[in-house]
């Protein structure tokens, strides 16, 4: 029975490694890299001459038969990707669970991590968090997430494209409420870069775009603010019924805004919109009779 490593690396400092981490590269008769060149920079300034192979999103499959070989001969495979920790975000997972469906042990070697490096200086409170990875590319799946993601009380994590970052918290902002965020870039390395502010701000100061890597941190909604979102959609579901009521009365628009701003203290022109959007959108039909006698 083998032993696969994953092997945490730095993130930018190359200082950041643990003697552990080095001792298990040193030893390894396999060391499996996102970028063997971006590793062997790690590996030559620790004196360390590892077999090295590339594992990527494309020949993860392949590359588990190899490693299958290595660690059914009784030995030890390191698996590490670019930066931090590797599957958060990156590659691996595949070949994590083919070692352990045959038997063989998988050992974390744990270190540095951009995930808990962003969030230990973002200044909010972050007992609690959601890691989200990279948000989804397409606009549905995105907004589809972020509402799902808008009434927990724990913050959000995420990493994102420098070209897109000022696009993205534009949306955040748009989703959860203009909350306090963090955006944490080169993160370790010469050109670290930490921002604080609301996710507007924060919008605005990174709206060209920005270099190197992103990993940003949202606070989660809080108590009062979620019973405010679930008090509010309550009140919004209570007008819509009242509206519809007058509606199917056969009540002019004018009259049902005038009525129910004045019994529900709202602005006349808010909910005579609403009646408007109400009474222009076609309202589903009730169901036919089943035609069973029931």
């Amino acid at each position: 029975m083998g032993t696969l490593h994953v092997v945490a690396t730095p993130i930018g400092n190359l200082e950041d490694v643990t003697l552990r981490a080095l001792r298990v590269l040193r030893e390894a008769d396999l060391v499996l890299a996102e970028d063997t060149r971006h590793t062997r920079g790690l590996l030559t300034r620790h004196g360390i001459a590892a077999k090295l192979v590339s594992l990527h999103a494309h020949n993860e499959a392949a590359r588990s038969e190899r490693v299958l070989e290595v660690l059914g001969a009784g030995g030890q495979v390191a698996l590490c990707s670019d930066a931090g920790t590797p599957l958060l975000s990156d590659p691996g997972a595949r070949i994590v669970a083919a070692a352990v469906a045959a038997g063989h042990v998988a050992s974390p070697v744990p270190g540095p991590t951009a995930i808990a490096a962003a969030l230990c200086v973002a200044g909010l409170d972050v007992a609690s968090f959601s890691f989200a990875g990279f948000l989804p590319r397409r606009a549905g799946e995105r907004r589809a997430l972020l509402a799902e993601l808008s009434g927990r009380a724990d913050a959000l994590v995420s990493i994102e494209s420098p070209r897109r970052i000022g696009a993205t918290l534009r949306e955040l902002a748009d989703a959860l409420g203009d909350r306090r965020a963090c955006v944490a870039r080169e993160l370790t390395k010469l050109h670290e870069e930490v921002a604080r502010g609301t996710l507007s701000e924060l919008a605005a100061r990174f709206a060209d775009g920005v270099r190197g890597e992103v990993t940003l941190v949202v606070e989660g909604a809080t108590p009062g603010a979620q019973r405010e979102e679930e008090d509010a959609a309550e009140a919004a579901s209570s007008l819509d019924d009242d509206n519809r009521a007058r509606l199917a009365r056969g009540d002019g628009v004018r009259e049902i805004a005038s009525d129910l701003a004045m019994a529900r203290g709202l602005p006349r022109r808010q909910v005579y919109a609403r009646a408007l959007a109400l009474r222009d959108t076609p309202q589903p039909s009730p169901p036919a009779p089943s035609g069973r006698g029931d």
